[in-house]
C-alpha cells in the first residue's frame, strides 16, 4: 500500500499554522454567522429571524435552548421522516439512531452531508495531533481499523436511513480514502457481534493495522477475542499488529479501563488519544497529553453555548459562549450544528480548562443515567426496569441502586450490579426470574443496551444482590445521610461509593443473599 504519510504531513503542517493563530472567540462568531445564513431560509429559520441576526447576543435573544424532546415534537416528528427544509435545507439523507430520551427507546439525530464532512475533518484533525506529537508516524503507511456499528441501515424513506452513527461514518468516507480502512464492507454489515468480532479478528491479522479507533469496553472485548483466536495467547496488541501507532477512545471515561489498555499495550509504540464525538457531532479530541483536555472543535460546523447547571431549571438561564465561559465552571453544553440543531442540550456537563486554545473535560451527565460501556441507560428507563421486574414476581422494592462492575483480568466482560431491597424476601427462583425481566426490560427500552447485551456478548447479564429490609436506612444513617432532603443514590457513578454499598450489604444483620 502506498504511504500516503507524506501528504497527510504537509497537511498537518498547514493545520497546525491555522489552529495556532486561531482567535476562538472570532471563530466561533464567524461558524455562527454561516451556520444561520445557510439555514435561514428552512421553516426554522424563517421561524426564528435567522436573516436578521448579526450576534451571538441576538442569537440567544431569539433562540431558545431546546431538548431533543423539544425539538423532536414541535419541528421533527410532524414530517418525520422526511425533513426537507425543516431545520437544515434540503433532504435529511441518515438518521443516527441513539438512546437516551424519556420518550422512546430511540432518539433520532439528523446526519446531513455537511456533518459527515465536519466528521471527516475532525478525524483528520485526530490525525494532525498524532503526527505533532510523532513527527516520525508513518500512520497512512497501513490500514486505520474502526470497531464501530453495522453499516446495515434501516431505510425509513426514499432516500432516507436510520443506522448506527459509526456505520453512517464508514459509509460516508471518500473513494479515496475507503481502501485504508478496515474492516471492509462485507464485515461492517455485520450486526450479529459474536460472528462479527470473530470474522473481523481473523482478517485483521492479515492486515498492516496502524490506528485502532472504538469505545473502551469494546476494544477490550475485542482483544480477549483476537487472543483466543491466535495459538499463543498473546496479551500483547505487539504481537498482533506490529506497527500499531494509535489507539482511539471515546464514548465512554477512559479511567476504569486505563490499566488494561496499559497491559494490551506493553511493548508498543502506541499512543492512546481521547475524543469526544456525539452523535450531534464531533466536539473535541486530546492534542496533548492523558488528563490535560481535549481541544474543541470550532472552525468546523458546531457553535457551542454553556449552560450552568445549577442553572438548567430556570425559564432564562445564563448563556455563555467561548468568548465569555469561564474555565473550572461545570457547565451544561448546548450547540447548534451544520445538521440543523440549534441551542440544542446535549445533555453532556463540561467544565472549560481553557479558552485559548478552548479546551474541556467532560464532567459527567445533565440527569441522572448509566452509560459505564455505552450502553447510555437514562433514569426513568432503569426506573422501568426495575417496577416491571418486580411487578412480574409480585413484589415491591423498597429501594435500590445500580453502578457498574468493570472488566478486570480473567473476567473480561463487565456489567451492572443492583442492589435491590425488596419488601418481602424472595422465594426461591425470583431473583433469578426479576434478573431476567429486568435485562429484558431495558433491551426493549434502550437500543444501546440492547446491542450490548446482543448474544450474551458485550456485557454480563445484571447482577442482583439482595439487601434485607431496612439496610439502605441504615446505610444512609451510617453516611450522616438519613433524612427527608437526603435520597438514596439511584446511579452509583462512583467507585468507593458503590464498594461501600455492597460491604455494607453483606453485613448488615440478616442481609439477603
Amino acid at each position: 500500500m502506498f504511504d500516503a504519510t507524506p501528504l497527510l504531513r504537509l497537511y498537518a503542517r498547514r493545520r497546525l499554522a491555522r489552529l495556532a493563530a486561531q482567535d476562538p472567540a472570532a471563530t466561533q462568531g464567524a461558524e455562527l454567522l454561516k451556520l444561520l445564513r445557510r439555514a435561514a431560509g428552512t421553516r426554522f429559520g424563517q421561524a426564528h429571524g435567522f436573516g436578521a441576526i448579526r450576534n451571538v447576543a441576538e442569537y440567544q435573544s431569539r433562540v431558545p435552548l431546546r431538548s431533543y424532546d423539544a425539538f423532536w415534537e414541535e419541528w421533527w416528528k410532524p414530517a418525520f421522516p422526511v425533513l426537507r427544509d425543516v431545520t437544515w435545507p434540503g433532504l435529511i439523507p441518515y438518521f443516527a439512531a441513539s438512546s437516551g430520551t424519556s420518550t422512546g427507546a430511540t432518539k433520532y439525530i439528523p446526519v446531513t452531508a455537511e456533518m459527515s464532512a465536519s466528521n471527516r475533518r475532525a478525524a483528520f484533525d485526530l490525525l494532525v495531533f498524532h503526527l505533532a506529537n510523532r513527527p516520525e508516524s508513518r500512520v497512512f503507511g497501513g490500514q486505520s481499523f474502526l470497531l464501530g456499528g453495522s453499516t446495515a441501515f434501516r431505510q425509513l424513506a426514499s432516500g432516507v436511513e436510520a443506522g448506527d452513527l459509526s456505520g453512517i461514518a464508514a459509509v460516508s468516507v471518500p473513494r479515496w480514502a475507503r481502501s485504508r480502512l478496515f474492516p471492509p464492507a462485507e464485515l461492517a454489515l455485520l450486526s450479529d457481534w459474536d460472528r462479527k468480532v470473530d470474522e473481523i479478528g481473523r482478517a485483521s491479522l492479515l492486515q498492516d493495522i496502524r490506528n485502532v479507533s472504538g469505545t473502551p469496553s469494546w476494544m477490550l472485548l475485542f482483544f480477549e477475542k483476537l487472543r483466543d483466536l491466535c495459538a499463543d495467547r498473546s496479551s500483547r496488541l505487539v504481537d498482533y499488529y506490529p506497527n500499531l501507532e494509535l489507539v482511539t477512545h471515546g464514548g465512554v471515561g477512559y479511567e476504569p479501563y486505563r490499566a488494561r489498555f496499559d497491559e494490551w499495550l506493553e511493548g508498543s509504540h502506541a499512543e492512546t488519544r481521547e475524543v469526544y464525538p456525539a452523535s450531534e457531532g464531533f466536539i473535541a479530541m486530546a492534542d496533548r497529553g492523558s488528563g490535560e483536555g481535549l481541544r474543541m472543535e470550532l472552525d468546523n460546523g458546531l457553535f457551542y453555548e454553556f449552560i450552568p447547571v445549577d442553572e438548567l431549571g430556570r425559564t432564562n438561564p445564563t448563556r455563555h459562549w467561548i468568548g465569555n465561559a469561564e474555565p473550572g465552571v461545570n457547565y451544561a453544553l448546548a450547540l447548534s450544528s451544520n445538521a440543523g440543531l440549534f441551542s440544542y442540550l446535549v445533555g453532556d456537563t463540561v467544565r472549560l480548562i481553557e479558552r485559548s486554545p478552548a479546551r474541556l473535560m467532560v464532567t459527567g451527565r445533565t440527569s441522572y443515567s448509566l452509560s459505564a460501556f455505552g450502553e447510555h441507560l437514562i433514569g426513568s428507563e432503569i426506573d422501568t426496569g426495575i417496577t416491571e421486574a418486580a411487578e412480574n414476581i409480585g413484589a415491591d422494592v423498597a429501594d435500590y441502586s445500580v453502578g457498574a462492575v468493570y472488566p478486570q483480568a480473567g473476567s473480561p466482560r463487565g456489567g451492572h450490579v443492583f442492589v435491590v431491597e425488596f419488601g418481602r424476601p424472595l422465594r426461591e427462583g425470583e431473583t433469578e426470574r426479576f434478573a431476567a425481566v429486568l435485562d429484558e426490560t431495558l433491551a426493549r427500552l434502550n437500543l444501546d443496551y440492547a446491542d450490548h447485551r446482543r448474544d450474551d456478548f458485550g456485557m454480563m447479564p445484571p447482577r442482583i444482590l439482595l439487601a434485607s429490609k431496612g439496610t439502605f436506612a441504615a446505610w444512609m444513617a451510617k453516611r450522616g445521610k438519613l433524612g427527608g432532603q437526603n435520597k438514596v443514590p439511584r446511579v452509583i457513578g462512583n467507585d468507593a461509593l458503590l464498594a461501600d454499598l455492597i460491604a455494607f450489604v453483606q453485613t448488615f444483620p440478616e442481609q439477603g443473599s
